[in-house]
């Protein structure tokens, strides 16, 4: 799905004017405002929910914008940009003094990515040019996922207008989200790169370009980061994890208590006995992910009591599924 000028055009107009507009990118919408406005800044805040000192990720049209964000990149972050960008990858800089508090979270590092989504890099395109002309400056666009702050992440447009409804004046339409689940974070600020949220890009990838696997940090010296709090991405029905092994008996067990559940799982549901719903899942990390939240925000409406996941199988290249799910469940059935 492709918007057309008249819809780049309202939203650049809106952008500029200190509005907000939803934008799909490839990992999940985003909703968007001038980066360099505050007071467009706080208007995230006011709409999703979001916590203050929580901070942002900056979207930017191209590599050459870092350097007006960023006031220290040190090579390797430059040879994390030329292999992954444009696509799924933020990295934590050192912001350049100027980046207004509202989207570092007060902290002295800035998140940056270059998304990798035609509409929302034509979007960037055209803002920056907008933006160019009035004040000469490179734009960016500060986009958290857009739904309501903690609950699941929308992957298409309809999920944004249920999240957020008349709260966001325009919402993009691009299609569903290639991804589906939000970029891997890397902090780039403190000397070794070291990953502060997994996501597609998974340690592996990042492996071929650092020389060794990435650590996976959450100590609390590490900057606060988008999706970092211990209940995020939930549903409003309770969700509960379980093993493959143990799946059927809690099945039946939750059925005889007169409880109706719907399980997520990557397994074929069993001819008898069946829960009030199933969610058959891809058994590959990265087509589970791409379906993950859909499959979250389907249950949720279901009419269950209880939402079951089978548990994941054990890997780096689950880490990223299993960090999400890990959220959701501490937050899950939080109205």
């Amino acid at each position: 799905m492709t918007p057309s000028d008249v819809d780049y055009q309202r939203a650049v107009d809106l952008l500029v004017a200190g509005e907000l507009v939803a934008i799909p990118t490839e990992t999940v919408y985003g909703l968007g405002a001038d980066a360099a406005n505050p007071a467009a800044v706080a208007k995230i805040f006011a709409a999703k929910g979001r916590p203050a000192d929580h901070p942002l990720i900056v979207h930017l049209a191209g590599h050459d914008a870092v350097d007006h964000w960023a006031e220290q990149v040190p090579p390797v972050a430059w040879e994390l940009m030329e292999t992954f960008w444009p696509g799924p990858l933020t990295l934590i800089l050192k912001k350049q003094a100027w980046v207004p508090d509202a989207v570092t979270g007060g902290q002295d590092t800035v998140g940056l990515r270059v998304p990798g989504h035609p509409v929302a890099l034509e979007l960037l395109r055209r803002f920056a040019r907008a933006k160019g002309e009035s004040d000469g400056k490179p734009a960016g666009i500060a986009a958290p996922s857009a739904n309501r702050f903690g609950r699941i992440s929308p992957t298409t447009a309809d999920h944004v207008a249920e999240e957020l409804g008349e709260r966001v004046p325009l919402i993009l339409d691009g299609g569903p989200c290639k991804v589906g689940i939000e970029s891997t974070i890397i902090d780039c600020s403190r000397g070794e790169p070291v990953v502060l949220r997994p996501g597609h890009i998974s340690p592996l990838h990042l492996e071929a370009v650092l020389g060794r696997l990435p650590e996976i940090e959450t100590a609390a010296g590490a900057p606060r980061v988008s999706g970092s709090l211990e209940a995020h991405y939930a549903p409003t029905t309770p969700l509960r994890m379980v093993a493959g092994e143990r799946l059927l008996d809690f099945i039946n067990a939750q059925r005889h208590r007169g409880g109706k559940c719907g399980v997520i799982s990557a397994n074929q549901p069993p001819q008898a006995g069946m829960p009030h719903a199933w969610r058959l899942m891809p058994a590959d990390p990265v087509g589970y992910a791409h379906d993950l939240y859909a499959a979250l925000r389907d249950m949720d409406h279901a009419g269950v009591d209880l939402i079951v996941v089978e548990a994941l199988p054990l890997g780096a290249d689950w880490a990223a599924v299993a960090d999400r799910l890990r959220r959701a469940v501490a937050g899950a059935g939080q109205a």
